[in-house]
């Protein structure tokens, strides 16, 4: 009896909100695949589904919302990842291969990793698309190079890192998911002199994208703000 043949599990990166910066391998995955995983957020809007729709026509794929905690409780979040791929696994085990999409590259910060290595060890075939990282795009928009010949660039997310520590370091700083904490980086840069050095761009590449170099001036910023701090 001939088995089938398991379906590859894709992790599609589809840059920080502009569709044109799809890469052309992204779109030939998403043209490619039947099965289209996309992350839903509580009031059900699919941010990374919207953007990869304005580049792919998805209309007869079959969409698969994905939901998962924003909490840091480890257990939580390890079961939302195992319900996730439960979900997914019907489709890969039938022979029909499934593209998850993450914001930005699918190797930095991407819920694709955790369901990568589930299905890894179930004894699937991954396969990683990369895409434009959010704060290339930040760099691009501000018109501003993020390191020359020897400088070290730090990628830090601003929620989970001692912010003075992370702040001494030398070279160019991105601070990633920066909107919830944002006055608390303001007043962490402003004591080690580095405000006026400091730079945001909230939602880059989408309709409601906004430069902000003034950031006490700020009265808040969502999840997709990134701060760019160049000496």
């Amino acid at each position: 009896m001939e088995m089938t043949k398991k379906g590859v599990f894709y992790g599609v990166g589809i840059g920080p909100g502009d569709p044109e910066l799809l890469t052309l391998k992204a779109v030939r995955v998403l043209e490619s695949c039947h099965v289209i995983a996309a992350p839903q957020t509580k009031s059900e809007q699919m941010l990374a589904l919207d953007i990869a729709s304005a580049a792919v026509d998805l209309s007869n794929k079959e969409i698969v919302p994905l939901f998962f905690t924003m909490e840091r409780d480890k257990e939580r979040q390890r079961a939302a990842h195992l319900e996730a791929a439960d979900r997914l696994e019907v489709y890969l085990a039938d022979g029909q291969d499934v593209a998850m999409l993450n914001l930005g590259d699918v190797s930095i910060y991407a819920t694709y990793s955790y369901l990568m290595e589930i299905f890894k060890e179930r004894g699937y075939e991954t396969v990683m698309i990369p895409g434009v990282p959010s704060f290339c795009a930040v760099a691009a928009r501000l018109g501003e190079s993020l390191t020359e010949m020897n400088t070290p660039l730090h990628i830090l997310p601003a929620g989970a890192v001692p912010l003075s520590e992370a702040l001494s370091m030398s070279g160019t700083k991105v601070l990633m998911k920066s909107g919830k904490r944002l006055h608390e980086v303001a007043d962490a840069l402003d004591r080690q002199g580095l405000l006026s050095h400091a730079k945001m761009v909230k939602n880059c590449g989408l309709p409601d994208e906004r430069v902000c170099t003034d950031l006490y001036a700020q009265e808040s910023a969502g999840y997709f703000a990134t701060i760019i701090v160049k000496e």
